[in-house]
């Protein structure tokens, strides 16, 4: 049966364990022989309404790793929605491709994708939610803590697409999650609801504060996020105003754990959300983090594209 990956909460606790032993072990496996062919004969479609730098390459370079082949398609190339309608490219794609992953602006056009195609779309990146770098994200974290046992996370920052994805996966796997926001840009309400549900299921914590400094004692780990997603470019005056407070700069880390990461998705905007001694400091993560997409996302397309 065709599965998708749209959205973490899509996926149990059992599912996302799954998925993150298949990444350890793939990763693993690339830097001792290499990895088997094992999507030979395989092509992802990749569609992008945005740039990207990470997505594309490392979706990609998966696609190469496994043995298969990847198509990048362009916002001219397709116009999706505006020259031809969504359903029908999703029914064309499916002839063509064995796979597709799409970067979008709107979340319902990646859905949209995914209810007319016969193959797996991948949301690689939507204005809701970004599950494939949540995933990457607690892919590190298991990685360079050993376990998810007990870690706390705190999100410093606008309650965007990647703040929301991350909190999925939090409160699925257990993981204390608190987010400092200024006011205005929380999570949404009806997001933050579910995920209290999740939280309750699996014992973890969730928090909204407004002060980073109360927000990030005894983190594990401090995640930060462009003060301006693409596609607010309107409100970047304001949002410079308003986020100073919140950037993620040496004496904010300092209030963590001694212990602490420091994660963000990228692109950075240095001297903005984080500063340069921070970000190329000891604690920070942030390329191994942008390494690791490769990986997580092998393990994602061998399960979605591999033989079952």
């Amino acid at each position: 049966m065709k599965r998708n990956f749209l959205t973490i909460t899509d996926f149990s606790k059992n599912d996302l364990v799954k998925l993150l032993k298949s990444a350890i072990s793939l990763k693993n496996e690339y830097f001792n022989h290499g990895n088997p062919p094992l999507l030979k004969g395989k092509v992802l479609a990749m569609v992008f309404n945005k740039p990207s730098l990470r997505t594309r390459i490392s979706f990609d370079m998966a696609m190469r790793h496994l043995g298969g082949d990847a198509l990048f398609i362009s916002p001219s190339e397709i116009g999706l929605g505006k020259r031809e309608s969504i359903a029908d490219v999703a029914r064309v794609l499916s002839g063509y491709v064995s796979g597709i992953m799409a970067r979008v602006f709107a979340h319902d056009h990646v859905t949209e994708l995914a209810n007319w195609s016969s193959v797996p779309v991948i949301n690689g990146l939507s204005d809701y939610n970004h599950p494939c770098q949540a995933f990457t994200d607690i892919f590190t974290m298991y990685e360079h803590f050993g376990n998810l046992d007990n870690l706390n996370v705190t999100y410093v920052g606008d309650g965007n697409n990647v703040a929301v994805s991350l909190l999925h996966a939090c409160t699925i796997l257990g993981i204390n999650f608190t987010i400092a926001s200024p006011e205005g840009f929380d999570i949404n309400s009806k997001v933050w609801e579910a995920a209290e549900v999740l939280s309750r299921n699996s014992g973890s914590t969730i928090n909204q504060l407004r002060n980073p400094q109360d927000a990030v004692l005894g983190a594990d780990v401090i995640y930060t996020d462009t003060w301006t997603s693409m596609g607010q470019e309107e409100e970047s005056k304001k949002r410079e105003k308003v986020f100073p407070p919140y950037q993620v700069n040496s004496d904010l880390l300092n209030q963590a754990k001694s212990t602490a990461i420091v994660m963000h998705c990228l692109p950075a905007h240095r001297g903005q959300e984080i500063t340069d001694d921070v970000a190329d400091g000891p604690q920070s993560l942030l390329f191994t983090q942008a390494h690791n997409r490769l990986h997580a996302q092998k393990a994602i397309l061998l399960s979605l594209l591999g033989e079952t």
